[in-house]
């Protein structure tokens, strides 16, 4: 066993191990958040982001947040959002960023009418400073992360080095839920989401994460495993994960990972060379083998409920009058609300007392898209195209970043069926706006932004 698949394995598990000892006490946990944030800032200020660390701790703390909330370990709600900030402004004090990101700093000023408009729009007995942060912290994270992105200049070692950072924490997630729910068969009864599978937590939240994990640990089969044991553990856990996000009856996730990854693959067959073609072709057959053999899998455990999850059935077989489970009735109520204030929107925030004073409907919104033309009306349309459209143009001088439409429409999907809840869609995003080089580190090192 060499040098690279020893550390590798030491790092498996250590994550092993940090899901064991959170189950067994779950005090560890708020330890783990603490440690986290003190060593990944310290790491970055000791380092002074010299090498783009500030992406590697944020990728980090990014990869824990679903496991952090799911065992209490958060200190507040926004903790990962919060953490993935600072550390980047960090990061950015030491080697800046590019004076072309000019775009995402008028992202962030098309945010601030509907921010202003809130404070006379949101009832008297609401909470303001709670309404507007829980629905601006998400598109503030992705503003921040674009900024420090926006066409940094970076190694592809350097990309492999952030979906490290990214998966690891996933390891001591899943062992935390299987630990939690050993036996997916005894608590499936229905073709509902389901907490118990999904280690106690929302189970949108998890199969967003594990469906980021589900790409995360192909594109390590396929790209990063240098030797066979690695690649064997990388595949453990691509089953592992994949099985557990499926059974957590959330559709979401687990098809926005199928298609990042069916997106990833296509750009590989068209930029690779034809000896590394079959390669590809030879891993994607067994991914496809092995994906038939999770799923049948998922239904003998689920007792075939998953199949008519995935039909849009209910538990007798009876089709479902939602596809959305009731969601386009959200999305509908913010239309109209984007309708009846076309120029400003509602305010931030708004658009969960808008709802329940007009439908009488008390939800809170899920899809992003909508809820930025809710409450920032023309200002969250503009918003939007240009998060659409940037990294499509960034892209035409820079094919070298063969990630970027998996990262976009991971961030695409995501939004629409969880807004942006987690820090992940922000992030992952962010990744989109690099600019990848296929050169030695230490050049990247020494001219690390435009």
């Amino acid at each position: 066993m060499n040098s690279e698949t020893s550390q590798y394995l030491k790092f498996v598990i250590i994550h092993l191990l940090i899901g064991l000892a959170v189950f067994l006490v779950p005090p560890i946990s708020k330890v783990y958040a603490v440690t986290i944030i003190l060593v990944g800032f310290r790491y970055v200020i000791l380092r002074k982001n010299a090498n783009n660390e500030a992406l590697y701790v944020a990728a980090y703390i990014v990869g824990a947040e679903v496991f952090l909330r799911m065992t209490q370990g958060n200190f507040f709600e926004q903790f990962a959002k919060y953490g993935v900030i600072g550390v980047l402004i960090i990061g950015m004090m030491y080697r800046g960023f590019s004076k072309n990101a000019t775009l995402y700093w008028i992202f962030g000023l098309l945010l601030i009418p509907g921010v202003v408009l809130s404070f006379f729009t949101l009832n008297f007995e609401t909470d303001i400073r709670k309404a507007i942060t829980f629905n601006i912290i998400g598109p503030i994270t992705l503003m921040i992360s674009a900024i420090y992105c926006y066409q940094r200049r970076i190694s592809f070692d350097q990309i492999k080095r952030i979906i490290d950072m990214l998966a690891y924490p996933l390891i001591a997630t899943v062992v935390y839920m299987y630990l939690y729910t050993p036996s997916v068969k005894d608590v499936v009864t229905n073709t509902e989401s389901n907490f118990e599978t999904s280690g106690g937590f929302g189970p949108n939240q998890v199969s967003t994460i594990l469906g980021l994990g589900i790409f995360l640990f192909f594109v390590k089969i396929v790209l990063i495993s240098k030797t066979a044991w690695i690649r064997n553990i990388n595949i453990l856990f691509f089953v592992i994960i994949t099985f557990r996000g499926i059974v957590t009856f959330s559709r979401g996730g687990v098809i926005a990972g199928l298609v990042m990854i069916i997106i990833v693959v296509v750009l590989l067959l068209f930029y690779t060379k034809s000896y590394v073609k079959s390669k590809i072709i030879m891993l994607v057959v067994f991914g496809l083998f092995a994906l038939s053999g999770i799923w049948a899998y998922s239904s003998i455990q689920t007792s075939g409920l998953i199949d008519k999850r995935y039909a849009n059935q209910d538990a007798r077989g009876r089709e479902k009058a939602s596809k959305l489970t009731g969601r386009e009735r959200l999305i509908e109520s913010e239309f109209n609300m984007f309708l009846d204030n076309p120029i400003f929107g509602i305010g931030v925030g708004k658009n969960k007392e808008y709802r329940l004073e007009t439908t009488g409907i008390d939800a809170a919104s899920h899809n992003e898209i909508t809820r930025m033309l809710a409450e920032h009306g023309m200002f969250g349309l503009f918003g939007l195209i240009i998060l659409l459209i940037t990294p499509m143009v960034l892209y035409l001088n820079n094919k070298q970043n063969i990630f970027v439409f998996s990262f976009v429409v991971f961030w695409l999907l995501t939004i629409n069926h969880a807004a942006m809840r987690l820090a992940a869609p922000a992030f992952v995003y962010a990744l989109s706006l690099l600019k990848v080089q296929f050169v030695d580190e230490t050049t990247v090192s020494r001219e690390s932004v435009k």
